[in-house]
């Protein structure tokens, strides 16, 4: 057993993947480029990610701190509220599923659609990527590349295969990073790593629009006084193109 305990060595490993993250610059920057250009247009961004790829989707929206217009593609049966939960992961297997839900997005030609899937290689992120692209969508891929290359696609093809612009997670096959005395392997960082890769990219657009004369929308905490009036002004005008609030 390591020397190093146990909680440093998971968060070293963590810094670590961050660090590989940080230095692909081209990628981040696109796909700022990317969402800025969308938002100016006034258009929203979209997100889409299953079982625990769609943890990290449900944490760009209605955000203290994040964008307003990012709309969540949240269908039933393929979030973690499912039961039983494995139901999840049968579902994302299925060829075609993506379809029975994907009718009711409201995805159009210029959009930019976000799709999360750490392995890639379910077909119901891959197929959600191509249904994006034949309405003239650009789709920026968070997905483990290594990990994904490393499995069979279970459909046709891969997400990083199909996706305009991939944005890689450097994560372990099977996204565990720690292997204990007992051979077990612990210590997923795909949510931890995707999340801040993903929040890290849209305080990039933020400061984009700004420097553009755009001011950028913006959702301050509830929990601070006089909050809740500002983000309702804010919703209102998006309240038509996020459909998310009521």
């Amino acid at each position: 057993m390591s020397e190093t305990p146990t909680f440093d060595r998971y968060l070293e490993h963590v810094q670590d993947q961050l660090q590989k993250v940080a230095a692909d610059t081209a990628s981040v920057a696109r796909a700022a480029e990317l969402a800025t250009a969308s938002i100016q247009a006034g258009r929203p961004l979209f997100v889409f990610g299953a079982s625990h790829a769609g943890l990290m989707a449900q944490d760009l929206f209605y955000r203290a701190g994040g964008l307003i217009p990012v709309v969540p593609i949240l269908p039933a049966g393929l979030m973690l509220n499912e039961r039983p939960v494995q139901r999840t992961s049968r579902l994302e297997r299925l060829t075609g599923v993506a379809e029975t839900f994907m009718g009711d997005v409201p995805v159009q030609a210029g959009d930019v659609v976000i799709v999360i899937s750490v392995s890639g290689r379910n077909p119901v992120p891959v197929e959600v990527c191509r249904l994006a692209q034949q309405r003239g969508a650009t789709v920026i891929a968070v997905t483990g590349t290594a990990f994904s290359a490393s499995q069979p696609s279970r459909g046709e093809g891969r997400l990083f295969e199909v996706a305009d612009v991939i944005l890689d997670l450097p994560v372990a096959a099977g996204d565990a990073v720690l292997e204990l005395a007992d051979g077990s392997r612990v210590g997923p960082t795909s949510s931890v790593v995707g999340i801040a890769l993903l929040h890290g990219i849209l305080c990039e657009v933020a400061d984009r629009l700004r420097a553009a004369g755009v001011a950028p929308p913006v959702y301050v905490s509830g929990n601070i006084d006089g909050a809740d009036d500002r983000n309702e002004r804010l919703i209102d005008e998006w309240r038509d193109r996020i459909g998310y609030a009521g």
